[in-house]
């Protein structure tokens, strides 16, 4: 560990401070070019943009800049460090934005003491960008603080520790349940977790046919049913007339566990209460709510999940964010919605059923990859993502009617189904 923390600290500061920076787009060798770059030239799109505002997209690196922004108090499983220490996450989270779909970022943190003061910040700001992925903010906050930046602001605003997990969840789950011979609509769901990634990824599956009264969500009191009189709205939606009160009672033949809440929650005793077949997404970091190794000692039937990349099945944002919006982005879309989210879950859902391209094997090791318990969700590093996964959202975007571009591509838009048949 100490190696680890060594390598990471030199790693941030050397050769230069930081993992990010701003690059020139336009030719700065000469006068005339320093003179078509700021005064006077640059006077000629200020008068565009004044008479046109959407003129900004195209005199402007707007259309393809994204906002990572948070106010630090819910940083990576670390909790309320505060803003400037989040700042290095930023950074991070802008690396897979360009990495991944080619989309600039600028990080921002904020020093904000109230919600409100938060939403007025970014909502001020907004113009600058095409897009805004809120990031590492508590909840309950987090979700009326989303709230609010979506109704205020005319681009996406997407918090990607609620739906970024949500969607990669959902595409996994929907595969492990199809392998386990089972159907969401009548799966019995335990939650452990009541946080923002745990209340989005349950919304998602119940836009997915998921049954409210089939969910069993616990927080640090136990199951949230109807009889409590201590929950938010946001547990509250998901409270119902139960006698199961208990993690130990809720595990009763549970189809599916989902775990968002910390190390080594799941006992052995309890994954054994599970019903034939169980599916286990045990997804915190760095140490998931029981180890893997655990997990197959005790059910030699289980199908597996985690946050971690050292294991089959890693739930990982990456397979999302920087996709979605580089789709919603294309289209210049006003926002992400749920027509959106689901058709990147079956984006990726379908994509885990493709053959696996050599390369990718190559990539983690491995001499063959195929759909089944060990694969159900696909690797980050498969180029085949930034032309589906971006696909999906922006013919989504447009068929919902968010869209304000057509899709700009050269080739007609595709399903995983049209490139693999």
């Amino acid at each position: 560990m100490s190696d680890l923390k060594t390598a990471a600290l030199e790693y941030h500061a050397l050769p230069r401070p930081g993992k990010i920076s701003v690059e020139l787009t336009k030719p700065t060798e000469t006068a005339r070019d320093l003179a078509l770059a700021y005064s006077p030239g640059v006077a000629e799109p200020v008068r565009e943009i004044a008479r046109e505002p959407n003129l900004a997209y195209k005199y402007t690196s707007k259309g393809n800049l994204v906002g990572v922004i948070t106010d630090g108090t819910a940083i990576l499983g670390l909790g309320n460090l505060g803003p400037l220490a989040s700042k290095p996450v930023m950074e991070g989270k802008g690396v897979l934005f360009k990495r991944f779909a080619g989309v600039d970022v600028f990080d921002i943190e904020v020093d904000a003491e109230s919600p409100q003061a938060f939403i007025d910040t970014v909502r001020r700001i907004s113009i600058t960008f095409g897009g805004i992925n809120l990031e590492d903010i508590k909840a309950p906050e987090c979700f009326e603080i989303e709230r609010a930046l979506i109704e205020q602001c005319d681009i996406p605003v997407f918090h990607d520790d609620q739906h970024g997990t949500a969607i990669v969840t959902a595409a996994g789950m929907l595969n492990a349940l199809e392998i386990a011979g089972k159907e969401l609509a009548t799966a019995k769901i335990v939650c452990l977790g009541s946080g923002a990634a745990a209340i989005s990824c349950m919304r998602l599956l119940i836009s997915l046919g998921a049954k409210v009264e089939n969910i069993f969500m616990l927080d640090r009191k136990g199951v949230i049913h109807s009889g409590r009189d201590d929950l938010n709205q946001y547990k509250a939606a998901f409270a119902h007339d139960t006698d199961q009160h208990t993690l130990e009672q809720a595990m009763e033949g549970a189809d599916v566990f989902v775990g968002l809440a910390g190390s080594n929650l799941l006992s052995a005793d309890n994954l054994k209460r599970m019903a034939e077949r169980p599916v286990v997404f045990a997804c915190s970091n760095p140490d998931p709510e029981i180890s893997p190794e655990l997990a197959h000692a005790t059910r030699s039937d289980i199908i597996m999940a985690t946050g971690r990349s050292d294991y089959p099945n890693q739930v990982n944002n990456v397979l999302c964010f920087p996709f979605i919006f580089r789709g919603a982005l294309d289209v210049r879309a006003s926002r992400i919605n749920e027509e959106m989210k689901i058709a990147v879950v079956h984006a990726l859902r379908d994509l885990a059923k493709a053959p696996v391209l050599p390369e990718i094997c190559a990539a983690y090791g491995l001499d063959t990859l195929e759909f089944g318990r060990e694969y159900i969700i696909p690797k980050p590093l498969d180029p085949r993502l930034i032309t589906l996964v971006p696909d999906a959202a922006a013919k989504a975007a447009i068929e919902s009617g968010v869209a304000s571009l057509p899709y700009p591509r050269n080739y007609p838009l595709q399903s995983v189904a049209d490139v693999f048949k």
